[in-house]
């Protein structure tokens, strides 16, 4: 999942930046509100963690203009005012939820979960295909009885996969959402984790679940 951080302090941007790749996301920083909201009005983001006491301007500013672009990606309001209406203000120009600092991480990471199931139907703490299940909570797989050991890049991109069931996803596409824009077009990093994850998920099963779609990408799910 790819994640924007707008932040202005650099030392609270990199803790952030470097947990959230410690748990698989793609996390991209700015450091200005401006570049911020052209970035998340421009390119495609599953969340947003915004800051309301930015240095050009104000992160409820920035909010507000996100929703009147038309940018529906939930975000997360940082900010180390506590005051209720301070929070009010926020979630009023169209915040979805908001942490006081300090906080603790773990909690960051539950709160972006939730974001992230609101608009998934039926999504919980699992996400699932056929007999597999995907737990996002201990960030382990399964499938009918045997777990399916991953690696933190391909965790990521397995649920990606499941996210988006059932359609064909690009390379592109792939790479902004679990690498990042520094990726290498040229590079065949892509195909070789579908590769692994493919031997992981599929071999030893009756009814394959990732299928390589020619000249297009890779779709996930049960083909008829």
């Amino acid at each position: 999942m790819r994640v924007l951080i707008v932040e202005d302090n650099p030392k609270m941007a990199a803790a952030i930046e470097r947990g959230l790749r410690d748990n698989g996301y793609v996390a991209e920083v700015c450091h200005k509100g401006f570049d911020g909201e052209d970035l998340a009005a421009a390119e495609p983001f599953d969340a947003i963690i915004l800051d309301l006491m930015l240095q050009d301007r104000d992160g409820v500013e920035v909010c507000r203009n996100l929703r009147r672009r038309n940018v529906t990606t939930p975000i997360m309001m940082l900010t180390a005012l506590s005051e209720t209406d301070n929070k009010v203000v926020g979630l009023d120009a169209g915040a979805d939820d908001y942490m006081t600092k300090p906080f603790m991480f773990e909690e960051l990471l539950a709160r972006l979960r939730a974001l992230l199931r609101r608009g998934q139907a039926g999504e919980g703490r699992t996400l699932s295909c056929d007999d597999l299940v995907l737990d996002l909570y201990t960030r382990t797989a399964r499938r009918g009885e045997a777990e399916v050991e991953l690696s933190n890049k391909e965790f990521a991109l397995l649920e990606y996969f499941m996210r988006n069931p059932n359609r064909v996803l690009s390379r592109s596409q792939i790479a902004m959402h679990v690498w990042d824009v520094n990726f290498d077009s040229g590079s065949n990093v892509i195909d070789v984790f579908v590769a692994a994850l493919r031997k992981k998920l599929d071999r030893g099963f009756p009814r394959e679940l990732l299928h390589t779609i020619r000249n297009a990408g890779y779709r996930f799910g049960i083909m008829e």
